[in-house]
């Protein structure tokens, strides 16, 4: 049965993801996909090891990288919270939240929001006058995804998760003309889909080397008034180890994971990406990682704490990104586990 199911598993993720990337490479669509903020990488310690983090996480944060990952979720909840200060003065808010029913019989289940906010806007719109154009006031556009996920092992080395997300982008309510009475026209320009990530994680059985993939965006075509856009559909795999393995050190005192990704975006280019983590006594952890090749963004830091009391943890993490010509990235976030 267990065959099957993971026969299953590869043919739906092979039959989802190649005939979708046949037809963007024969319509050479890079740059062209729409509702960007699924692309942008949330979670402090992902972001400072570059999110190398396919094979890797094993939280409720999981289902915005690998969902599968979930699975191995240490307790009965897991909570995530974070903030992270993008560019242009763009600030993203997210939370995820799993349980682990019946100690995992049943697999996990867990839920994910993200929102943006991209701040107020100026707006104008086109007049018989002297500058041309009149003031209407400012509009305000925000985008949002609402998730629910899921993943189970199999195996002892085998597990699968994926999520189903509802996505939603907004420009906000415009002026669009006016009327007889001078009364203004308003409409509200936004755009919605349903859309799913799947993920799969794979212990080999060599000390803790592991093996992920994940697919994140899927989705139908969007028609946005004249134009159709995809979403930022993604395909990565990755695989870790903790270096310590390999030596004699106690892991209780070090831990080294090493980790490398690479990604197959829609949009653009190939990329792969390194990532490192070293944690002392299981408490405090730095991290960095490079991502290549890139405009902008190359490296990433950032530091951990986390502590464990009882059956209660807790853990804050902090990751830092520059940008280039672009103002410098700041990613927060909480932790909490039971």
């Amino acid at each position: 049965m267990k065959k099957i199911s993971l026969l299953l598993v590869f043919t739906f993720i092979l039959a989802a993801v190649f005939p979708t990337e046949t037809i963007a490479q024969e319509r050479n669509k890079l740059a062209q996909s729409g509702m960007k903020f699924l692309s942008v990488s949330l979670d402090p310690r992902s972001s400072a090891m570059s999110d190398a983090v396919t094979s890797l996480m094993s939280n409720s944060t999981s289902m915005l990288y690998n969902p599968s990952a979930m699975a191995e979720m240490q307790g009965y909840s897991d909570f995530a919270f974070g903030t992270t200060r993008w560019i242009a003065d763009i600030n993203y808010l997210y939370g995820t939240a799993a349980l682990n029913l019946f100690d995992g019989d049943y697999g996990v289940f867990g839920v994910s929001l993200v929102a943006v906010d991209y701040g107020e806007f100026l707006g104008t719109i086109i007049a018989p006058n002297d500058d041309g154009y009149l003031d209407v006031g400012t509009f305000k556009p925000t985008a949002m995804a609402i998730g629910i996920g899921y993943a189970n092992q199999l195996s002892e080395k085998f597990m699968v998760g994926g999520n189903i997300k509802y996505v939603r982008q907004s420009m906000g309510t415009a002026v669009t003309g006016f009327d007889p009475g001078g009364g203004r026209l308003t409409e509200e320009f936004k755009v919605d889909v349903a859309a799913f990530d799947f993920g799969i994680l794979y212990h080999t059985g060599f000390k803790s080397l592991n093996f992920g993939m994940s697919v994140r965006n899927f989705s139908t075509e969007i028609r946005y008034k004249d134009d159709n856009f995809q979403l930022p559909l993604t395909f990565r795999i990755g695989m870790s180890i903790n270096a310590m393995d390999l030596t004699s050190v106690n892991p209780d005192m070090h831990s080294l994971l090493v980790a490398v990704d690479a990604a197959h975006p829609r949009d653009y280019p190939e990329q792969v990406s390194v990532g490192a983590e070293y944690t002392f006594m299981n408490t405090f952890s730095l991290r960095g990682g490079y991502t290549f090749p890139t405009d902008e963004q190359e490296f990433s830091a950032g530091v951990g704490f986390k502590q464990q009391f009882s059956d209660f943890k807790f853990a804050v993490d902090y990751s830092y990104t520059p940008f280039g010509i672009f103002s410098d990235v700041h990613r927060v976030s909480i932790n909490i586990g039971y």
